[in-house]
């Protein structure tokens, strides 16, 4: 069966068109067991979508798509801070309590510690101390990993792969995303590759 793990609602500013009323009831109607949010670096919808979900017999999943600093940050070659300089983005899941709390300081410490990089941007350091309870998606083409894919550089992906997957252990996973962008099948064909290599779902 099919479960939603990567979806932006109101909260998601820039981009999220998506009511959580409406995405719950969507989701109820299909029979779909279970449904996540993950908004742009904010959890400012989870109360309201943790209450509509259970109201309506669907399993809440709480998380947020998050952008990371120190895990192949930026484009090489590009000037840091550049229009070049893409930072990653991952989604991050909650498993329980505690990854919900960790997932709510790591966000907090983004937006109060982001040295006027202009967004909340989370440090490795910090995803180091505050991982437990979190699953970590890899972000497909926006992810580190789907990034150095793209660039056509294996081993940039490989290494970062590995970083993450000893970070998370047992909670890391290779996102695919088909969604007609122009580079979705290059990257699919190339995360698929590398999931095999490395024994990564």
């Amino acid at each position: 069966m099919f479960i939603h793990l990567r979806l932006h609602t109101e909260f998601s500013v820039v981009d999220g068109t998506n009511r959580i009323d409406d995405v719950v009831a969507a989701a109820a109607a299909d029979r779909q067991p279970a449904l996540a949010i993950t908004d742009l670096n904010n959890l400012f919808g989870a109360v309201k979508f943790y209450k509509a979900a259970r109201g309506a017999g669907v399993k809440p999943v709480l998380g947020a798509e998050v952008m990371l600093q120190g895990f192949a940050d930026e484009t090489p070659g590009a000037m840091p801070g550049s229009h070049q300089a893409v930072t990653p983005r991952v989604v991050l899941l909650v498993q329980d309590k505690q990854g919900y709390l960790n997932l709510s300081e790591l966000l907090a410490r983004a937006w109060t510690r982001n040295d006027g990089r202009g967004g909340a941007v989370i440090r490795r350091e910090w995803l180091e101390e505050l991982n437990a309870g979190l699953l970590m998606l890899s972000g497909a083409q926006a992810g580190p990993v789907g990034q150095a894919l793209i660039q056509g550089d294996t081993q940039r992906a490989m290494d970062v792969a590995l970083q993450l997957a000893g970070l998370f252990t047992h909670r890391f996973y290779i996102e695919l995303q088909r969604a007609g962008r122009v580079d979705d099948e290059r990257h699919v064909v190339a995360a698929v590759q590398l999931a095999a290599r490395l024994g990564l779902p």
